[in-house]
């Protein structure tokens, strides 16, 4: 038979609201009989009913998260699974539950994030993009709902975020390959409405000026998402016009769908660089070099801020830099 609060509240001879109190560890109660209450909820192997807590406490000890319909095609993205991952390690920790949305399109984000609010469920919320101009955000903020995104808003006084510095990945990529002798670098970027796809851009067109090289617009394409198929549309675009000798890209899905480009078309001297570092990079021919930006971390440190925000735990700043490593193959 199911351990009840009751049970609990009988067996150390205390009343049910002081079982409830000792379990949200109020002020209220002695250490003594926090002691002896806590020994016997131990020792029932007790389990208190979430539900309940909540109404005590006014925390229901569960996180939101927003998957955009940028992961529709989700597991063949490991960035998504990544940042996950590194969510549920800290909720673990934090005995926090996490309940997810996967969204179709952008008005589903938008609808899914007031949905979450209105049933007044979620402790706070997590997003894993930031989008130009971004609704989510803003309906966020107005709200004052405790939220945490993954990536760096334009407009991010106030905000909870962690994020790579993708300018300055990408910057040291490119010069490094400038410095290596390269001069015809072309880039395959993401949806312009991606604050990570501008950045990665920026950095790449930073180190051209940087090293007074001209911009070649030939050997640039930026792709309406971060997917195999558009990679290789993409890879196709650049050779029609001009051949490169690195190809950077935002993302490694592009890079993988650049690669299969060059493979059927038996082109073996550009070099192709992805961004994210996902084991997909490694399995393929060529195996391919790609800067790691510690998906699963990113996803960890969000987690981590908003849940030491909403403890109430004192914050040093309310954002976190993730750094980023090359690993070339």
């Amino acid at each position: 038979m199911k351990v009840t609060i009751k049970d609990v509240a009988r067996e150390a001879n205390v009343a049910t609201s002081t079982v409830s109190r000792v379990i949200s560890n109020s002020s209220r109660i002695s250490e003594e009989t926090k002691k002896k209450v806590n020994e016997v909820i131990k020792r029932l192997n007790y389990k208190p009913n979430e539900l309940a807590r909540k109404l005590v406490s006014n925390k229901s000890r569960i996180l939101g998260v927003i998957i955009p319909k940028e992961a529709s095609s989700f597991f063949s993205n490991p960035f998504f699974v990544e940042a996950m991952i590194g969510m549920s390690m800290v909720a673990d920790e934090e005995k926090y539950y996490l309940m997810y949305a996967f969204c179709k399109t952008e008005e589903d984000e938008l609808k899914n994030v007031k949905e979450f609010l209105a049933n007044n469920l979620l402790d706070g919320l997590c997003l894993l993009t930031v989008r130009e101009n971004d609704r989510c955000i803003d309906y966020l903020k107005r709200s004052k709902f405790p939220f945490v995104v993954i990536g760096n808003p334009d407009n991010n006084r106030g905000i909870l975020f962690v994020d790579n510095d993708n300018i300055k990945a990408t910057y040291k990529i490119t010069n490094k390959f400038i410095k290596d002798g390269y001069k015809k670098i072309g880039f395959i970027g993401g949806n312009k409405n991606f604050k990570v796809s501008k950045d990665r851009l920026k950095g790449y067109l930073d180190a051209l000026k940087q090293n007074n090289i001209p911009i070649n617009k030939n050997i640039i394409v930026e792709a309406e998402n971060f997917t195999e198929s558009l990679g290789f549309k993409a890879m196709e675009k650049i050779l029609k016009k001009e051949i490169p000798n690195i190809v950077i890209t935002a993302e490694d899905l592009l890079a993988v769908g650049a690669n299969k480009y060059l493979n059927e078309k038996g082109i073996k001297d550009i070099k192709i660089i992805g961004f994210n570092n996902t084991p997909i990079t490694q399995y393929q021919n060529p195996p391919i070099s790609s800067i790691d930006i510690n998906s699963r971390q990113l996803g960890y440190e969000a987690a981590k801020l908003l849940i030491n925000f909403l403890n109430g735990t004192p914050l040093k700043e309310k954002h976190k830099m993730v750094k980023t490593k090359f690993i070339e193959r």
